[in-house]
């Protein structure tokens, strides 16, 4: 099988006015150990992109526990959340408990792990957490208004002006994170970022290393540009994708979108 893919588009006529897509790229590894899911309640929107990591299997597994857990918060909690950020910075903390439990009997090699990104959405305000490698980005007018910064050591070089961007995705310590779900039981220091008011039109894109790691952000925002009425986001989510997949080939790895477009509320 060449790629596993999902695409789910969908517009709310009540209350939220959204266009949302998500798509999932193998590359060129043997399995796809990224998740992604978005997730429409009475009131509110969640976004997640989770990339496992851990032994064979063991990244997938994380992955979709990760998910489970903070869907099931999700859908358990009343709308729209109170409070926007604990109910994110809570949410992994348990989805990281989760993991740390099953990987309990596991050589710590072999645990189960996971960078992630995840985006709350209520009232036309935005809120996103994350850890590891995995962003959140947040687009306006063929602009990067904001993005996350990775929980990395070159990260810390780029800050330092130590490196250029153009340089992260071939560096040697490109693929050590500082911060994960799942491993040490120690849980990882969670902060969320918010609220970030939304305009119509603005594209919030969450994506694992895979992605980004082949598109620059200046192509990344100037992909989703036009988001008139003829903007086909199923459309460009799957086109950039392959993209970040075809610019990093022949070693590619697991490349993963979620996006949400605002288009407003009532």
């Amino acid at each position: 099988m060449p790629h596993v893919a999902k695409v789910v588009n969908t517009v709310l006529e009540a209350r939220l006015q959204i266009e949302i897509a998500k798509y999932s790229h193998i590359g060129n590894r043997e399995e796809n150990q990224d998740r992604a899911e978005i997730l429409i309640g009475d009131h509110s929107i969640l976004a997640m992109v989770l990339d496992g990591m851990g032994g064979h299997s063991a990244g997938a597994e994380a992955a979709v526990t990760a998910i489970a857990t903070v869907s099931d918060k999700f859908r358990n909690s009343k709308q729209p959340l109170p409070f926007a950020e604990r109910f994110l910075t809570r949410s992994l903390a348990n989805a990281h408990d989760a993991l740390v439990t099953l990987g309990h009997s596991q050589d710590l090699d072999a645990k189960p792990r996971a960078t992630c990104a995840i985006c709350l959405v209520q009232k036309g305000i935005a809120y996103w957490s994350h850890l590891g490698d995995s962003r959140v980005y947040h687009l306006r007018d063929g602009v990067v208004l904001e993005r996350t910064r990775d929980h990395t050591h070159i990260e810390l070089l780029l800050r330092e002006g130590l490196i250029v961007e153009s340089e992260i995705a071939r560096h040697p310590m490109r693929s050590f994170v500082e911060h994960c779900l799942g491993g040490d039981p120690t849980k990882p220091p969670v902060t969320a970022s918010g609220p970030h008011k939304l305009q119509e039109n603005d594209v919030l894109l969450l994506c694992s290393d895979g992605f980004w790691g082949g598109m620059s952000d200046e192509a990344i925002a100037d992909a989703f540009a036009d988001t008139e009425e003829s903007f086909d986001v199923e459309e460009i989510v799957e086109k950039v994708v392959d993209a970040a997949v075809a610019s990093n080939s022949p070693s590619s790895d697991n490349t993963t979108v979620a996006v949400i477009v605002w288009r407003g509320s009532d």
